[in-house]
């Protein structure tokens, strides 16, 4: 894990370029924000996006604008929109996200969210 100090800063995401992401279908279009064990994302997943890959790396996902469904590979599914929240460790579900409408999503992954040794074991 990372010890590295992250000074403060305020970040204007109007100055962090976009990158694209092709999805299964429709698109994904981030900002990112890199530190050492730490990453921040603005993501905003076009009208019809699927992503084209089941994840297994932890994340916090903050739904900012629209509705997207949170599909997890074991047939389990969570809607999520505006306002919402979900909460995950590496390595403890496969998903996937969907979109109907479109989402603006932050989301946040790291070091942090690794599971330790120790608790694989218990």
């Amino acid at each position: 894990m990372s010890h590295d100090i992250i000074a403060y800063q305020a970040v204007d995401w109007t100055t962090i370029p976009r990158t694209e992401h092709q999805g299964e279908t429709g698109i994904a279009y981030w900002q990112t924000l890199q530190f050492p064990g730490l990453r921040i994302r603005i993501v905003e997943y076009s009208r019809g996006y699927l992503a084209d890959h089941w994840c297994h790396k932890g994340h916090i996902v903050h739904c900012l604008e629209g509705e997207f469904v949170n599909e997890q590979q074991n047939g389990e599914k969570s809607v999520l929109n505006k306002g919402m929240t979900y909460v995950v460790s590496d390595n403890a579900s496969s998903h996937r996200s969907r979109t109907e409408s479109g989402a603006k999503l932050m989301i946040i992954d790291g070091d942090f969210l690794k599971i330790a040794e120790a608790d694989k074991r218990k």
